[in-house]
């Protein structure tokens, strides 16, 4: 019974963010909100010039129509109990810590659009407000009665003491900003998230945490509806509004099953894109000028090998699925 809620809030999601397209895409064009591409990406991504941004919209609205509709049914049907109640609070704070981090992307992409340059908001002013996001979200776990306990699979219970909220805020503020390097190729983001949500979904299951998969479950739909309008070639661009979002999407997933530490293995691929971006950084001030990759994040690097874009989401969701299986056996025999 538990499993048709999350199949309900999957198609939910699936079926708002595909369907909302048909009026959204032409309705960003109508407005000319399209996106000013980068001239220190591939020279060809400039023929993407103009394609309509903030396309998160589609998955964001998805996804909160789908958890305003099953989690409420699903805790009526089950009754109250403390139980709901904490499950409950896990999920929307989790879901309304990723509407912060995708406001924030709001602001960048409008900054965008209206001066019509790649440039938004300055990296202080993202990287304070993505803090003062994080910030308020732990707090809400610490008011709701979340410990700075947490579990390892195979180590069992773990208790750094106060250094967990410090840990937990740098980890959600860093994870989150490598979900958004992972944007920059057609249909890479939603890809890559659908299996990472799916991953959480399964996880849900194993812990019987159904609100948490009503949650992850319509993330993989949402994604899946976005992918109709974003899959190569793209008629339409997550932006910074739906990259930030799924960033603190991923990083509720962790801390509402109350494993973070999964985050690292199931999100890969983000912690690639990011570290490219660090190695190509530390590497060209050592070497004074020269390069670790042909360019950076990472999925730029193989483009220039001669990837092609689709090929590119099919290797980054295949090992994020082979490391999202991994983190469901490490749920199913270490906890």
């Amino acid at each position: 019974m538990n499993s048709v809620w999350t199949f309900a809030a999957a198609l939910i999601a699936f079926a708002v963010a595909a369907l909302l397209g048909k009026w959204m895409v032409p309705f960003l064009h109508r407005i000319n909100f399209g996106q000013t591409i980068r001239d220190v990406g591939p020279s060809w991504h400039r023929k993407k010039n103009g394609t309509p941004t903030m396309g998160g919209f589609l998955f964001i609205l998805g996804i909160g129509a789908a958890v305003a509709v099953c989690l409420p049914l699903y805790l009526g049907r089950t009754g109250p109990s403390p139980a709901n109640s904490r499950m409950r609070t896990l999920v929307l704070s989790g879901f309304l810590m990723a509407c912060g981090f995708g406001l924030i992307g709001f602001f960048d992409d409008y900054i965008k659009v209206v001066k019509k340059r790649n440039l938004g908001l300055t990296v202080r002013q993202k990287l304070v407000l993505q803090f003062a996001v994080a910030g308020a979200y732990l707090f809400t776990l610490h008011r709701a009665g979340a410990g700075t306990g947490t579990l390892i699979p195979f180590f069992g219970g773990v208790d750094p003491g106060p250094w967990y909220w410090v840990i937990s805020l740098l980890g959600i503020v860093g994870m989150v900003n490598a979900v958004n390097f992972t944007d920059g190729i057609d249909g890479l983001n939603a890809s890559v998230t659908f299996f990472a949500a799916a991953a959480f979904l399964v996880i849900a299951g194993i812990l019987k945490m159904v609100p948490v998969g009503i949650l992850a479950a319509a993330a993989a739909g949402g994604c899946l509806g976005f992918l109709v309008w974003n899959f190569n070639p793209a008629k339409v661009f997550m932006g910074d509004t739906g990259s930030l979002f799924l960033g603190g999407l991923v990083c509720a997933f962790g801390f509402a099953v109350n494993v973070p530490v999964l985050i690292l293995p199931v999100g890969i691929v983000y912690l690639c894109e990011i570290g490219s971006v660090v190695l190509q950084v530390a590497y060209f001030k050592a070497t004074h000028g020269k390069r670790l990759f042909k360019m950076s994040p990472i999925h730029h690097h193989f483009e220039l090998c001669g990837w092609s874009e689709v090929k590119i989401c099919f290797v980054f969701s295949a090992v994020t699925a082979f490391f999202g299986a991994v983190s469901v056996l490490l749920v199913y025999y270490g906890i």
